[in-house]
């Protein structure tokens, strides 16, 4: 997994917009009927104000693996750290793929896409303040490796019986050659003290 700077990392365009691909069953209407789709800003507001993540990665023998990490949302991308030995660290050594989403339900955002290690230091000090001044203390990047997942395609679903066919929404980015485009329904070492444990995100 190569390491990247942010001159590697131009924001992308705004994502495309439609309805996820769900079996009939879901009701799910056409993208101009019901509410229509929903904006990415919607998506984001979401993804930058949550205080915990579901990190979901693949172990290499393919088993799955799912972490509660904490982590910030920098320039359309998803930022966090652990250690590289630890369990999540070493799957997306393996497989950069993953998902993240937020701890919230009720408006539901998942994205889809390819982790990388970040070693640019200014990138990294970037990261480093947005986390202080998200959760009020430090995170060690000396001791913990920073990662930035890039989208690949995203998902929203609204916890409401007649909202989630009227608004769920899929968000396609452009160089997302390498997502299914299916429905979220359809995809098939410990830290020495507390506080390590919540950056390490173990």
């Amino acid at each position: 997994m190569s390491g990247l700077s942010d001159a590697q990392h131009a924001e992308p365009e705004q994502p495309e917009a439609s309805r996820p691909s769900m079996p009939p069953q879901y009701g799910i209407q056409a993208p101009t009927q019901g509410q229509g789709v929903l904006p990415w800003a919607w998506a984001t507001e979401r993804l930058a104000v949550a205080r915990g993540y579901w990190l979901a990665t693949t172990r290499p023998d393919g088993r799955p693996h799912v972490a509660v990490i904490w982590g910030v949302w920098l320039h359309d991308r998803f930022s966090f750290a652990t250690s590289a030995a630890s369990r999540k660290g070493r799957n997306l050594a393996a497989n950069p793929h993953c998902v993240v989403c937020p701890e919230q339900t009720t408006e539901a955002v998942l994205v889809e896409g390819v982790a990388a290690a970040v070693t640019d230091r200014a990138a990294i000090g970037r990261f480093a303040e947005a986390y202080t001044a998200k959760y009020g203390e430090e995170v060690d990047t000396g001791l913990f490796q920073v990662y930035r997942v890039r989208p690949v395609v995203a998902f929203a679903t609204l916890s409401d019986a007649e909202a989630f066919p009227a608004t769920a929404t899929r968000w396609r980015f452009a160089d997302a050659s390498d997502a299914s485009g299916a429905g979220p329904d359809e995809r098939a070492q410990p830290a020495a003290s507390e506080r390590g444990d919540r950056a390490a995100g173990e």
